[in-house]
C-alpha cells in the first residue's frame, strides 16, 4: 500500500512535455539568433529568427488569450526547442534561410526556385553575348531578367529584342563553327560575328541597349540611341543613322504599350498578401522605371503563423534564390527586421536598397494594387474548390441525399477468375481524393462471387466503424480517423452489388446511410452507347444523370479511383503469390529461403538474371542450393510457372 502511494506521488510529480518546454523557454538566451521548434520525434516544425531568442519564443507560449490558430497547437506539437546564437541579426537572417531550405519545416513558407519560370539570361562577359531563355538562375556573373509568369510573355520579349537589336541568336557551338552568315544577317537582324570581324566596342553598345530595355530604363535607352543617330548623321553615315531612326521609332511604338503605374520611375518590387485562415496568396509585382512589367503568384496553405513572420521569411527566401534586387521593396505589412533586410539586400546588390511599408502616397497605391492582385489570384485559385462544392450540391439535389456528401467512400472488388480476391475503399473529402484514408481488404471467405465478396468487405468496414464510434470519446477523437461513417456510400456495380452492401449494413446493425451503385459505361446489342448508370436502394430503374454533368463526372472520378486502387492491390498480390508458388516447387527452398530471396532480389526477372556466384552469396543460400535454383529456372517447367512476370 505504502509502495503504491509512493509510486503515485512519484508519478504525480512527473512533468508533462508542455511543462518541460515551458521551463526550457525560460532558460533560452537573450542574444540574437535562430530557433528551431521540434516535435516529439525531433522533426523540425518551424525555424525562426529573433533579436532576443527568449522574448520571441516566450511570446508563443504566453497565456495571454492569444487567438492565433497555431498558438493553441504549439503546446501539443512542440517537444523541444533548439537555438543557435549569432553575433547579429544579419547573421541570423542568413542562417534562417539556410535552415529553412535544409529542413523544409511544416509551418515555414517553402519557396520553390524559379525552375518552373522562364528568365532571360545575358552574359556580358562572353564573346559576343547573346540573350537566351533559361529556367534556373545561376551564380555565374551573368545578368538575369524576369522571371516571366508565362512562356508566351518571355518569348514575346525575346522576339522584340531580336527584332530591334542585333544580338546573335545562335549558340556558342554554331558561333565557332559557322562558315557563312545565316538568314538573320540577310534580314539585317544580326551583324554575323560568327563570320565577319565585328568590333567588340560596337557590339557592346548593343548589349548595353538590350540591358537597358529589359531593365525598363526606356528614357535612358532612347537618349542613347538618339545621340548615336545624331553622331552618325554628323559623320555623314546616313544609312546607319537611318537604321537607328527606324529602331527608335519601332521601340517607341512598343514601349507605348507598357502601362505606367508609378511616377517615381524607380525599380520596385511590390508585395501583396491576401489571407483567409491558414490559406495565403502572396503576389510580387515587378515595376521597372515606373512601368509594370509583370507579376508572380505564390499560393500557400496550412500556414498558421502570423502574417508578418510569413512575409518576412518569404522575402528572405525570394531574394536568396537570386531574384533581381530593385531600388525599393514595398511591403503590405511592417516586419520586425526591415532594417536588417535592407542592409542585407544592399550588400547583395552593391547599391542602397529601401525596404518599407508605405502608409500613403503613390507607393501606398502600388501596395493597394498588389493587394487587389493577391485577392483576385486567391479567388481564382479557389475556383477548383468551388467547383467541387457545386458538384456536391448538385449531386445531393439530383439524388435526394439527406446530407451534403462531403465524405464519399467507394468500394470495388477485383480478382482474376476467383483468385486473389481483394477490395478497395477510396475516400473523397469535399470532392477531392483523400489518399491517406484509403483502405485495402483481402477477401477471406468468398472467392468467385462478387456479391458475397462485397457483403463480407462492407460487413468488416462498418463493424469497424461501430467499434471506432464506441471507442471514441468525441467527434474529433483519433479512434475515428479513417473509419468515420461516410455521408455517401458508392458501390462499383449494379443493383446486385448495391443490395449486398445494404444487407451488410443491416446485418451489422449500422444505421442506414445514403448509398448508390454506379455501373460502368456499356453498349447495347445494337451498338448504342449507354452512359454510367446510377442505382439507388429503393428505386427499380437507374437514375439518369446528364452526360458530362458535374455530378456524373464526380461519381465517375470516385468509381475510377476505387477501381484503380483495387486493381493495383490485386496485381501486387498476384505477382507475389505467383512468385512464391513457383519457388515452393524448387527442392530445398523452404518458406524462410523464399522470403529471403524475394527480399534480396525483389522480382523473378532479377532472380533469373543473376549469376550463380551472386545467387550463392544471397542470405540463406549455398552453392549447391544456388545450382538447384538456376537449373530449375532454366528448365521449361520453371519458365512456364509465371510467364506474366517476365515482361
Amino acid at each position: 500500500m505504502v509502495k503504491d502511494q509512493k509510486k503515485a506521488q512519484k508519478k504525480g510529480k512527473k512533468k508533462t512535455p508542455e511543462e518541460r518546454v515551458r521551463e526550457l523557454v525560460e532558460k533560452l538566451p537573450t542574444e540574437p539568433g535562430v530557433y528551431l521548434m521540434k516535435d516529439k520525434k525531433a522533426r523540425v516544425l518551424y525555424v525562426g529568427k529573433a533579436a532576443s531568442l527568449r522574448a520571441r519564443v516566450r511570446s508563443y507560449f504566453r497565456a495571454s488569450g492569444d487567438s492565433r490558430a497555431f498558438v493553441a497547437l504549439l503546446g501539443r506539437l512542440v517537444g523541444d526547442i533548439e537555438t543557435v546564437v549569432t553575433n547579429n541579426e544579419k547573421e541570423a537572417l542568413l542562417l534562417e534561410n539556410n535552415l529553412i531550405k535544409q529542413h523544409q519545416p511544416r509551418f515555414n513558407i517553402k519557396l520553390i526556385d524559379d525552375k518552373n519560370y522562364l528568365v532571360l539570361r545575358l552574359d556580358e562577359q562572353a564573346r559576343y553575348p547573346r540573350l537566351e531563355t533559361v529556367r534556373r538562375l545561376g551564380q555565374d556573373g551573368a545578368r538575369y531578367f524576369g522571371p516571366y509568369h508565362s512562356a508566351t510573355s518571355c518569348r514575346q520579349t525575346l522576339s522584340v529584342v531580336n527584332r530591334h537589336f542585333k544580338l546573335r541568336t545562335c549558340t556558342d557551338h554554331v558561333l565557332h563553327s559557322r562558315q557563312r552568315p545565316c538568314l538573320q544577317f540577310q534580314i539585317k537582324r544580326c551583324d554575323a560575328p560568327c563570320v565577319f570581324p565585328i568590333a567588340a566596342e560596337e557590339y557592346g553598345k548593343q548589349v548595353q541597349d538590350v540591358a537597358l530595355f529589359l531593365d525598363g530604363k526606356d528614357d535612358e535607352l532612347l537618349l542613347r540611341l538618339r545621340a548615336r543617330m545624331k553622331s552618325e548623321a554628323q559623320a555623314m553615315a546616313y544609312e546607319a543613322a537611318g537604321l537607328l531612326r527606324d529602331q527608335i521609332g519601332a521601340l517607341e511604338k512598343t514601349l507605348q504599350e507598357q502601362r505606367v503605374v508609378s511616377g517615381d520611375f524607380r525599380d520596385q518590387d511590390v508585395f501583396g498578401l491576401y489571407r483567409e485562415g491558414d490559406a495565403i496568396m502572396l503576389v510580387v509585382m515587378h515595376v521597372r522605371g515606373g512601368k509594370l512589367l509583370g507579376r508572380r503568384n505564390f499560393p500557400y496553405s496550412g500556414q498558421e503563423f502570423p502574417s508578418d513572420e510569413i512575409l518576412s521569411s518569404f522575402v528572405s527566401l525570394y531574394y536568396d534564390l537570386g531574384a533581381n534586387i530593385p531600388d525599393e521593396v514595398l511591403l503590405p505589412l511592417e516586419i520586425e527586421d526591415a532594417k536588417v533586410k535592407a542592409d542585407w539586400l544592399s550588400e547583395k546588390r552593391g547599391h542602397s536598397v529601401l525596404v518599407m511599408t508605405p502608409e500613403r502616397g503613390p507607393r501606398r497605391k502600388l501596395i493597394d494594387l498588389a493587394a487587389k492582385n493577391a485577392s483576385s489570384a486567391f479567388v481564382t485559385r479557389r475556383n477548383k474548390a468551388e467547383d467541387a462544392e457545386t458538384a456536391l450540391l448538385k449531386l445531393q439535389d439530383r439524388l435526394g441525399l439527406r446530407k451534403l456528401p462531403r465524405r464519399i467512400e467507394c468500394f470495388d472488388i477485383s480478382h482474376l477468375q476467383g483468385s486473389n480476391t481483394v477490395a478497395s475503399m477510396a475516400v473523397f473529402l469535399d470532392g477531392e481524393p483523400a489518399k491517406g484514408e484509403y483502405r485495402r481488404f483481402k477477401v477471406k471467405t468468398a472467392t468467385n462471387d462478387d456479391f458475397a465478396s462485397m457483403y463480407e468487405v462492407l460487413s468488416r468496414r462498418f463493424r469497424r466503424a461501430l467499434q471506432a464510434e464506441n471507442e471514441a470519446e468525441d467527434a474529433s477523437d483519433e479512434a475515428l480517423k479513417g473509419w468515420r461513417a461516410p455521408d455517401l456510400l458508392v458501390i462499383d456495380g449494379g443493383k446486385g452489388q448495391l443490395g449486398s452492401a445494404m444487407a451488410a449494413l443491416r446485418d451489422v446493425g449500422h444505421p442506414m446511410i445514403d448509398a448508390l451503385g454506379i455501373a460502368k459505361e456499356s453498349e447495347t446489342v445494337e451498338g448504342e452507347k449507354v452512359t454510367d448508370r446510377v442505382f439507388l436502394p429503393n428505386a427499380k430503374d437507374p437514375i439518369k444523370l446528364r452526360p458530362n454533368s458535374a455530378e456524373l463526372y464526380l461519381l465517375g472520378r470516385v468509381r475510377d479511383e476505387a477501381h484503380r486502387f483495387a486493381v493495383e492491390f490485386h496485381r501486387s498480390l498476384r505477382k507475389k503469390r505467383s512468385l512464391r508458388s513457383g519457388l515452393e516447387d524448387i527442392p530445398g527452398i523452404g518458406k524462410k529461403r523464399q522470403r529471403d530471396l524475394l527480399r534480396h532480389f525483389g522480382s523473378l526477372k532479377q532472380l533469373r538474371s543473376v549469376s550463380l556466384e551472386e545467387l550463392a552469396r544471397a542470405p540463406g543460400m549455398t552453392l549447391a542450393l544456388a545450382e538447384t535454383v538456376v537449373n530449375f529456372l532454366s528448365t521449361t517447367a520453371g519458365a512456364d510457372i509465371f510467364p506474366e512476370l517476365d515482361d
